[in-house]
């Protein structure tokens, strides 16, 4: 179901229920074909959609940045919550000091160092905005563009766009497509397409930001995980991977027995104190490309929800809402408050472009770009 989007305002009934490029080309082409994508998305209407399934799961969506919006399930009482964290208005999303809120994450989800990578001998120069690096996608990423939308059916949502060449600096033409699903199991799938004209990178990834006790109800640090994951991918002080995989075991980086996500967040570690927390990547055990592997669960201490995480990709970001400042109010009212909500995102390695003993992320002409996800909802028995 389409939503029109007026005035900026999200609907009342939202409301109510709670890629081969020559190095020569500079920043400045850069900035030039980022701007020129940026008057191409002014020009669209922007509108919300409604997909949902038989037992009353309802997520919600917008075709700018490809966004979850809201995702309401069922507790362990039968009330139905919204556990993602999102905002009432496209202005609002636009003006948040906090982009990425439930957005379709590329054209690299993630960091790459220095905004500088090798690809076919040649180097590639991204836009840089966080620090020193590229994060997801750099200053033009997927997050700030206008999708176009097709409502495949009552539970189907489609986004499709054409992230043009040399866009944030990435060379070759990719076309993306990313459909949202909602299945009568309760699982909310993401499937990711893409094929390019020039050699490149793609990292696609959805960045919903998390509390399972409902959007403004407090810490998530009570909130249980456990991801199943021997390693992962320490980082410097930059949260650049340093290329090694670290074993987890006799670290706070160990969750492969259920733990609450504040039992260890504020232990004497390195690599917490550079995370500011966790953000970090943890290598998937038991992963075979295109087959699903079960990646997470993390259950809500409150509500009793379960949300398990199912992937095709071989790594997984942890976020534990570190840089949340309360600068951006929620739908229902609340501030983004320091680790009041939390990230899963299913991807390749950060900073793969520049390890080759990474899985790699380079796409070819006449290779098309396919992996999958999806979030399982169910209640603590």
């Amino acid at each position: 179901m389409k939503l029109q989007f007026i005035a900026g305002l999200l609907p009342v009934v939202l409301v109510a229920a709670a890629c081969n490029s020559s190095s020569t080309k500079s920043s400045a082409d850069s900035a030039k074909t980022d701007s020129l994508a940026q008057m191409d998305t002014a020009k669209k209407a922007t509108s919300f959609y409604v997909i949902k399934n038989k037992n009353n799961v309802k997520a919600i969506f917008t075709n700018y940045g490809g966004r979850i919006v809201s995702l309401f399930v069922p507790d362990s009482k039968g009330k139905t919550i919204d556990v993602v964290t999102g905002f009432k208005t496209v202005d609002e999303y636009k003006k948040s000091t906090e982009p990425y809120f439930g957005a379709t994450i590329g054209r690299y989800g993630n960091r790459i160092a220095k905004g500088k990578f090798k690809l076919d001998g040649k180097q590639v120069n991204l836009t840089i905005n966080n620090g020193p690096n590229t994060l997801h996608g750099g200053k033009a990423g997927f997050q700030d563009v206008v999708w176009n939308a097709k409502q495949v059916d009552d539970h189907t949502i489609q986004f499709t766009y054409l992230s043009k060449d040399m866009e944030g600096g990435f060379p070759g033409n990719l076309n993306v497509t990313v459909t949202y699903s909602l299945n009568d199991q309760n699982e909310l799938h993401m499937d990711y397409e893409a094929t390019t004209d020039k050699t490149t990178v793609c990292n696609l990834t959805n960045h919903a930001f998390f509390n399972l006790n409902g959007e403004g109800s407090g810490t998530i640090l009570n909130h249980i995980v456990q991801i199943n994951a021997a390693k992962y991918t320490p980082v410097d002080s930059t949260l650049i991977p340093t290329g090694k995989l670290e074993p987890v075991a006799g670290t706070p980086f160990d969750f492969n027995k259920p733990t609450t996500i504040g039992a260890r967040i504020n232990d004497k570690n390195e690599q917490l104190k550079d995370g500011k927390g966790y953000d970090h990547n943890f290598v998937l055990s038991g992963t075979t490309p295109g087959k699903f592997a079960h990646a997470a669960t993390v259950v809500g201490d409150k509500s009793g929800i379960v949300m398990d995480v199912y992937t095709q990709e071989p790594g997984l970001q942890f976020y534990s809402g570190n840089f949340m400042q309360s600068k951006n109010t929620f739908k229902g009212g609340s501030k983004d408050d320091f680790r009041t909500a939390f990230a899963m995102e299913t991807q390749h390695f950060p900073d793969s472009p520049n390890e080759p003993s990474f899985p790699t992320t380079i796409l070819k002409p006449g290779q098309t770009y396919k992996t999958s996800s999806y979030y399982k909802f169910s209640v603590k028995k």
